[in-house]
């Protein structure tokens, strides 16, 4: 029995080596096999941060990081939100969704609930079931079922870029560390590579800045009209800036208010010429601080005025001012439409340089219509003195040729017409000595400020008297009455000359009328006709004011009777200084 003992307890203490070999083996290939996954994860995760470095569009390169997360953790669903001004998103690119599904979900997050608690506090959070978070919110309608939930924040050369969010790791999971620290690695990749794109994307920016500016630039020098310039202006700058409407503002003479000069984009055509009102609106503020101002929504901006840009509505803007002179200045102003990114640093930066030509172009072609003016002026010039020194010269000889032979003619009728001739010489000197003085005017100047010159506006109110007098006055003028003549002096003049021929027309029964203004050292206006004098004891209203007229700027009127010198008619004489005391 002993033996049977003996040999029947020796199996038992053979099986134990062996036994504890199996468990060895199994615990070797257990870490053999966690190796594996180990290796096989990093293998993912550098090829993941390989094929996030191959991209050079930041929209690529953003969508490819969300899918290397995904495929990284096992995730369902994966999404990466940049962060705007404030604690908000100002973006949202979602994945692991079809397009039907987002769009019946409606907008994209603002950055409330979880996602906003990583823009509040930017550190890796890790939740087994995020709607007992206490900052959770509830999903929208159509909205699939979350629970497990593992964001990591994305830095951008020490600047929070925006956040990486995963939810629903697949077969019922909870994302662990080890998903964590992988998701963590992936997002210091995911920096570097949106910073390669960024400034990528920055580089083309300024290519297309520098060859668009080259092309305004030989576009002023070729001599484009102004206009053609601003309008290219606005184009280059709406494409370089990727916005959808852009418009050049100009301040509107005379008013406090800004008008659309050129247009860009959908629905410029119905823009032009429309004015905005300085105060209240986002170009009028740029122009009036000369600082660029930006918002992310102009329908909520309660500084901006929002321009009817086109049906889609309009949400970021930019305006950027665009001096003139010391007093006056434009905006170049640009938007896109709501829900699109909001103007950043880089496109203000971007904008100035095209705020700048557009202010060229403006000055090149004030300078082009002074040295036009100045050319016309010395044609003018010109012009007047051939009409001096050659014309009124020669009709001199010529009168006084016939004013010898005149007296040497016997008979009376022809004579008389001599006379006449000479008379007609005379009238015809007087009409090329007013030419004369209308061109060494500056007439465009008062015609661009809406004015005729004063010449011009005498000589129509004694053309508008003719049909109710019954003939036409004389008119003589001499001096540098267009010049010389204060705005406020030549509007009396035209009062007191239309009262005159009124009175003429009324009560003198006249035959002839003869109205001469001189300036010299004084403005000199005198009316004279021949027709019955004056009538009653006291001068009428019409007289009087005429005298308070010319007592308003330091000169005096006086009434004539002819008939007390033995010829007919009256004589009015209107006399005031030059510069009023």
């Amino acid at each position: 029995m002993t033996d049977t003992g003996g040999d029947s307890a020796r199996p038992v203490t053979a099986s134990l080596p062996q036994l504890r070999l199996d468990e060895l083996l199994e615990e070797l290939q257990s870490r053999l096999d966690a190796a594996r996954v180990v290796q096989s994860r990093m293998h993912s995760l550098l090829e993941a941060v390989l094929g996030v470095g191959r991209e050079l569009d930041l929209s690529q390169v953003l969508r490819h990081i969300v899918q290397a997360a995904m495929t990284l953790t096992d995730a369902e669903y994966g999404a990466l939100g940049t962060v705007g001004q404030g604690p908000y998103l100002s973006g949202f690119l979602p994945v692991g969704m079809t397009d039907e599904l987002i769009a019946r979900i409606g907008p994209f997050p603002q950055g409330h609930g979880i996602l906003g608690e990583l823009i509040r506090h930017p550190e890796p959070l890790r939740l087994a079931d995020l709607t007992r978070h206490p900052a959770s919110h509830g999903f929208p309608a159509h909205h699939p079922p979350m629970r497990s939930f593992l964001g990591v924040p994305v830095r951008v050369r020490g600047e929070v870029f925006g956040n990486l969010y995963l939810t629903e790791k697949r077969g019922g999971a909870l994302f662990d560390a080890d998903d964590e620290a992988v998701l963590t690695t992936l997002s210091v990749a995911a920096g570097v590579a949106i910073d390669n794109a960024r400034l990528y994307h920055g580089s083309l920016r300024r290519e297309r800045r520098l060859e668009a500016l080259g092309e305004v630039t030989r576009s002023l020098l070729s001599g484009t009209g102004v206009a053609e310039v601003l309008a290219l202006i606005a184009r280059r700058a709406l494409e370089v800036a990727d916005a959808d409407f852009a418009a050049v503002l100009l301040p509107v003479p005379g008013s406090d208010g800004l008008v659309v000069e050129v247009a860009h984009g959908e629905g410029a055509t119905a823009m032009a010429g429309v004015v905005i009102p300085s105060q209240g609106s986002l170009a009028g503020l740029a122009a009036s601080t000369g600082k660029p101002v930006a918002t992310t929504d102009v329908r909520a901006d309660p500084r901006a005025h929002a321009l009817p840009d086109s049906g889609g509505g309009h949400g970021p803007v930019v305006a950027v001012p665009l001096p003139l002179d010391d007093r006056a200045a434009g905006a170049l102003r640009l938007s896109r439409l709501a829900g699109r990114p909001p103007f950043d640093d880089s496109d203000v930066e971007l904008l100035s340089g095209f705020s700048e030509q557009a202010a060229l172009a403006l000055e090149l072609g004030r300078h082009r219509r002074e040295s036009e003016q100045v050319a016309l002026l010395h044609d003018r010039d010109r012009i007047a003195r051939d009409l001096h020194d050659l014309a009124i010269q020669r009709l001199f000889a010529t009168g006084m040729s016939l004013q010898s032979v005149g007296r040497l003619i016997d008979r009376p009728e022809a004579a008389d017409r001599v006379g006449r001739a000479v008379d007609d010489l005379d009238e015809t000197i007087k009409i090329i000595r007013s030419t004369i003085f209308e061109l060494r005017t500056d007439r465009d100047h008062q015609e661009r400020q809406g004015r005729p010159g004063l010449r011009r506006r005498i000589a129509g109110v004694v053309t508008a008297a003719a049909e109710a007098l019954g003939f036409a006055p004389s008119l003589k003028m001499d001096g540098r009455i267009d010049t010389d003549v204060p705005a406020a002096a030549g509007d009396h003049i035209l009062a007191v000359l239309a009262e005159a021929l009124s009175n003429i027309a009324r009560h003198a029964h006249a035959r002839h009328a003869d109205v001469t203004l001189g300036v010299g050292d004084e403005i000199v206006l005198t009316v004279t006709d021949d027709g019955v004098g004056v009538t009653g004891s006291a001068p009428g209203g019409g007289l009087v004011n005429m005298r308070q007229r010319a007592a308003l700027l330091g000169g005096t009127a006086r009434i004539e009777d002819r008939r007390r010198s033995g010829t007919s008619g009256t004589r009015v004489v209107w006399r005031v200084p030059l510069s009023p005391s």
